[in-house]
């Protein structure tokens, strides 16, 4: 199985990481602005809580991004606390929120100048959705990497 760090536990995210956790039977660590939230989510599903998102990205093999704006999104993917500084050459970012174009390209970027692959994978379903794992690709409803990874 793989090693997965998970950005952002609101109403999508939260299910989103239990599922890989649960069903997917990964080695999930989260991360949330609130540490009381990612302390909570590790206890009900068993992972793992990381103080930073650099520190949830550590070694893991996949980190996904479930967050509200653009903004949030450079807020835990960039910097020296960011998981993308966290992450190791081949890994994957994969960003669910309903973001612009413009950050794709520059999460793109800058991944790539680390050798981390980037994938713009905003989702639709809702928390309804999120929680019977019943999410699409927000773009065009391909489930690949949903039903690769659950």
């Amino acid at each position: 199985m793989a090693r997965i760090g998970f950005v952002g536990l609101g109403v999508m995210g939260s299910p989103m990481a239990g599922h890989l956790k649960r069903k997917g039977g990964h080695d999930v660590v989260v991360y949330n602005r609130t540490a009381a939230k990612a302390e909570a989510w590790a206890r009900e599903y068993g992972g793992a809580s990381a103080r930073t998102p650099r520190e949830a990205a550590r070694d893991a093999d996949f980190v996904f991004c479930c967050v509200g704006n653009d903004a949030d999104v450079r807020s835990v993917t960039l910097g020296g606390d960011g998981a993308l500084a966290g992450m190791k050459k081949g890994a994957i970012l994969v960003d669910h929120t309903t973001a612009s174009a413009i950050l794709a390209r520059e999460l793109d970027s800058a991944a790539r100048g680390l050798g981390v692959g980037f994938l713009d994978a905003p989702v639709c379903g809702g928390q309804a959705g999120a929680q019977n794992g019943q999410l699409g690709n927000a773009t065009n409803n391909d489930n690949t990497l949903q039903n690769t990874l659950f």
